[in-house]
């Protein structure tokens, strides 16, 4: 749930996310760098191709901070490690658990690459895509509980299928951690950051994060291309989030924090990911 802002607080973040927005679109009207094609989802609709450089979706991201009174869950120190890290890759392609009122900005941050956003809940989906149609946004299943997260992490060795040596997602229902539930443009892309910010994780029957962390850390270790994959994160005060990190993405990958961030570069399996019977 996000929590409440002062007043001050709000407008402090207001203002610092209308200038990361600005700077966002003077560097992408000045680059000429290579456009990424999309795929087409069917939850979305019919999904553009990349914006063009004096994106329509970043004017539309400053307008709609500058006049909303809501701001993004994450502080601005948070998405402001995110950022950099997008500034130097993009375009890229993002995925984000999660859809919210950050979602125009990360696009915003990405033009010209593949952000692409996944949310538990269909009518939110479609509430925000009437809205910000130009998102590129998905439902997705979760077959967890956050009740079951002590379980699974004790069980999950036991399953040939889960670990680290043969670990994969797409098809793999022998491994309750493995995500297969997802749409096709996910397991088909590498992905170069990140997001987790999703699913619900704050009572017994929601489906909890272990599943987005687990199945981040296979893909990340799955990369055939060159490079790291930045994996990011959020609420890393809360037990599940933090003690499923240290046991996936390893605090050797642990590359800085602010707030309830963490952000990790976890290099490609055979790259220094561990010994083979464990991810760290």
């Amino acid at each position: 749930m996000t929590p409440r802002l002062l007043p001050d607080r709000k407008i402090s973040v207001a203002f610092s996310l209308l200038a990361l927005l600005g700077a966002t679109l003077f560097i992408s009207t000045f680059l000429r760098r290579p456009t990424t094609t999309t795929t087409k989802l069917v939850c979305s609709g019919t999904l553009p191709t990349s914006q063009p450089r004096d994106s329509p979706l970043q004017l539309r991201a400053i307008l709609h901070y500058a006049t909303s009174k809501t701001v993004p869950q994450q502080s601005f120190s948070e998405i402001s490690i995110s950022f950099n890290v997008l500034k130097s890759i993009s375009p890229c392609n993002f995925l984000v658990f999660g859809l919210g009122h950050d979602s125009l900005m990360w696009a915003a941050f990405n033009p010209a690459g593949l952000t692409l956003f996944l949310e538990e809940d269909p009518k939110w989906v479609h509430t925000v895509l009437k809205t910000a149609p130009d998102l590129r946004a998905a439902h997705v299943s979760y077959r967890t509980h956050l009740s079951e997260s002590d379980e699974l992490l004790k069980t999950y060795r036991s399953e040939p299928e889960c670990g680290p040596e043969k670990a994969y997602i797409k098809g793999n229902t022998r491994c309750r951690l493995a995500l297969t539930g997802l749409p096709e443009v996910v397991y088909d892309k590498e992905w170069d950051m990140i997001m987790i910010d999703a699913p619900r994780g704050w009572f017994a029957e929601a489906p909890g994060r272990m599943g987005a962390i687990y199945s981040a850390a296979v893909m990340a270790r799955n990369r055939r291309g060159s490079g790291v994959t930045h994996v990011f994160l959020h609420d890393v005060d809360r037990k599940v989030e933090k003690v499923y990190a240290e046991e996936f993405l390893c605090r050797k990958n642990l590359k800085d924090g602010s707030g309830r961030l963490w952000h990790f570069e976890i290099p490609a399996a055979g790259n220094g990911t561990g010994d083979g019977k464990s991810f760290c």
